[in-house]
């Protein structure tokens, strides 16, 4: 997901949007002008999995840096996307623009998949003298048990400070690793316990095709451990022979909630051109809580 080119062609492209045919008229409109599609699914009382799956699969988006009010009204009423990934401000993303849209995009009709990138086994570690507890802080050698609780902690708070509801998924990024090292099992397990003894939240994963089954086997023994009912939610990346019209399990894992079959592109929607990946998902907003048997 993080793509360090991103921020400056989402910055060249959204300079070019308020320009491009049939976009700028649009961009005028008032943000009341746009249809309600408000979208209501993460209640106390969960609907069926088989209930939100009508209609499906259903095609999603994410890009690293908010596009802006007026670009997501463009891409939702066009309806070739439902759903969007929500980054929290996060140690390995360190950016807040999507901070305080939640209300709004729930108002044009998206859904969402929370996006939390924790740490990562990259190769950077910390200065002489750094502060290890520093939350904005991603180093490779900070993967640990306690960082991963700490790390837990704070996307709980970030969640709930966006308004997000009570169930709410939160998908912990975990990106490609060759080989999955004790540390970085240690920290999401970690990451996954606190999420659970919480309970505000439920915990989720963005893991490669290549990772799954590995991070989906330690998790579901920590679910099993602390009497979590549910299957944990994976949003996987990779995989071969991907189409929006396929549902997540076809990457080839029975527990896929979502998978990211395209990166990197650019695409035009309705006038206005972003940098995405695409993604399919079960549910029109894959962080909304569900009954899973």
């Amino acid at each position: 997901m993080p793509r360090s080119t991103v921020v400056s062609r989402l910055a060249m492209l959204l300079s070019l949007s308020v320009t491009a045919g049939g976009a700028a008229s649009y961009l005028a409109r008032p943000a009341e002008a746009a249809p309600d599609r408000t979208i209501r699914i993460v209640t106390s009382q969960p609907q069926s999995s088989d209930d939100l799956r009508q209609g499906g699969p259903f095609r999603g988006f994410d890009t690293d840096q908010y596009p802006g009010d007026s670009i997501m009204h463009v891409w939702r009423e066009t309806d070739e996307y439902q759903w969007v990934g929500y980054y929290l401000p996060a140690p390995c993303h360190n950016d807040s623009s999507w901070s305080g849209t939640r209300a709004r995009l729930e108002q044009m009709g998206w859904g969402t998949a929370v996006i939390y990138v924790g740490q990562q086994t990259w190769g950077r570690t910390t200065r002489p003298g750094h502060n290890l507890g520093d939350a904005s802080s991603c180093r490779a050698n900070l993967l640990s048990v306690a960082r991963g609780t700490m790390d837990a902690d704070d996307a709980i708070a970030r969640a709930d400070s966006e308004g997000f509801a009570a169930g709410t998924v939160i998908f912990l990024d975990i990106e490609h690793m060759n080989v999955v090292p004790t540390a970085m099992r240690d920290y999401y397990k970690a990451w996954t316990e606190r999420v659970l003894a919480d309970a505000r939240y439920r915990p989720g994963y963005y893991a490669h095709n290549a990772n799954a089954e590995t991070i989906y086997g330690d998790v579901a023994a920590v679910y099993a451990r602390m009497g979590a009912k549910e299957r944990p939610a994976f949003w996987i990346a990779g995989g071969q022979d991907f189409s929006p019209n396929k549902w997540p399990e076809d990457v080839g894992h029975a527990f896929a909630a979502a998978w990211q079959g395209v990166l990197d592109i650019v695409q035009n929607v309705g006038g206005v051109s972003l940098p995405i990946d695409i993604s399919v998902g079960d549910l029109p907003s894959p962080s909304s809580m569900v009954t899973v048997e």
